[in-house]
């Protein structure tokens, strides 16, 4: 299944989110990307926060949706063009419960493992990861169809990290190393048995001098040729049931001619 859901709202006053989202939607040409509406609800600059998060209701509504529209659906593979990293408790969830041994491979330059309470800017894309966990807004349990646990996750270009989360990392032994090693990865996802994949892109996790049209920019980050190869890699040796691009802020299509092979790899 393919999914175009350019949600915002989890990054705060992040509009450009969506322009960009929907970018990649026409640089693709896909008719086979299916759209789940967005909330109507005030958000942004006219956003409410509740549970300590911003924009609560409009999230909780649209994601609703996409919930209940893959529930119907009951797809075994997910494609995901969005939006930020908050809407990724859906998807990952759902596959989660259809693959048990299922192995998350989380691109991005940030840890997205905040709690609300922990988080600065009350954004909810920064905390996707607490939530799956069972860790995050009790309130939004109810979205989840499942949770995860720590060894599930496995992050690549991971370098921006708040205090609280570098406390959770340690304290799960969630693989975050600081030296890319596609092959150290590998080893490591068969030595859990872990056989299908979930691929979570932010293209924040990309060196900016490489690709730039990011909702930030994180210096130090993955070249363009090793995110390729380690996607191309991951293939090679994994199911990969569920992928996603996410927090491109492109708005002309020629700027996404960069990363024309890794849209590819992710979204054919």
């Amino acid at each position: 299944m393919k999914i175009y859901f350019p949600q915002w709202q989890g990054s705060g006053e992040g509009e450009s989110i969506e322009a960009g989202a929907k970018t990649i939607l026409d640089y693709l040409n896909d008719a086979g990307f299916v759209q789940i509406p967005l909330s109507r609800l005030s958000a942004g600059k006219n956003g409410i926060q509740k549970f300590t998060i911003n924009n609560y209701d409009a999230i909780v509504e649209q994601l609703t949706r996409l919930k209940q529209f893959i529930s119907k659906e009951n797809p075994t593979r997910i494609q995901t063009i969005g939006g930020d990293c908050g809407l990724e408790i859906i998807p990952v969830s759902y596959l989660n419960q259809k693959y048990p041994d299922l192995g998350i491979i989380w691109f991005d330059a940030h840890a997205d493992i905040n709690r609300p309470c922990d988080s600065g800017s009350c954004n909810f894309h920064g905390m996707p990861l607490r939530t799956l966990l069972g860790e995050g807004e009790p309130n939004m349990n109810p979205l989840l169809f499942s949770t995860i646990q720590d060894k599930q996750i496995h992050y690549v270009g991971l370098r921006d990290i708040d205090h609280k989360e570098k406390i959770r990392l340690k304290k799960g032994d969630i693989y975050h190393p600081k030296k890319l090693d596609v092959q150290d990865l590998v080893r490591t996802l068969q030595s859990k048995n872990i056989k299908n994949l979930y691929l979570h892109f932010d293209f924040d996790c990309l060196e900016p001098s490489d690709y730039d049209k990011t909702y930030y920019q994180v210096p130090d980050g993955v070249k363009i040729k090793d995110a390729e190869n380690y996607i191309l890699t991951l293939k090679e040796n994994f199911n990969v049931v569920g992928t996603s691009v996410l927090e491109s802020i492109a708005t002309k299509i020629e700027e996404l001619k960069p990363i024309d092979a890794i849209l590819k790899f992710l979204m054919a």
